[in-house]
């Protein structure tokens, strides 16, 4: 009998406990990088809205006003390059999540048919 109940743990380790801690392992991974991602972008686009907000309160003149137009432009410009290389990394992150996801699943599903199959 305790062969038995030792062999019946050792499936539900493989089968069940194993993969969801891996599992875990790898959605606590991708949680962290998605909230650094948007911890990143978050303090970039704050710094770029900062130093934007002390560029106008330096307008004194027309020539400081033309200066402040072209910073602006120019940080429109940094902005929205940086927008698409945040998505790209945001989106790079979460392929990658689910790849891992679909790949952990398939080994999961192969193991339980083996085990299965015992």
């Amino acid at each position: 009998m305790n062969k038995a109940t030792e062999k019946t743990t050792q499936q539900f380790e493989s089968v069940f406990v194993s993969p969801m801690r891996s599992y875990t392992l790898t959605a606590l991974d991708y949680y962290d990088q998605l909230v650094s991602a948007q911890l990143d972008a978050a303090r970039a686009y704050s710094d770029m809205a900062i130093a934007q907000a002390r560029t106008w309160l330096d307008v004194k003149d027309p020539d400081s006003f033309k200066k402040a137009m072209e910073t602006q432009q120019k940080t429109a410009g940094e902005f929205m390059e940086r927008v698409k290389g945040d998505t790209e990394k945001v989106t790079s992150i979460g392929q990658s999540f689910a790849q891992d996801s679909q790949k952990m699943a398939e080994e999961t599903t192969k193991k339980a048919v083996e085990t299965a199959k015992q």
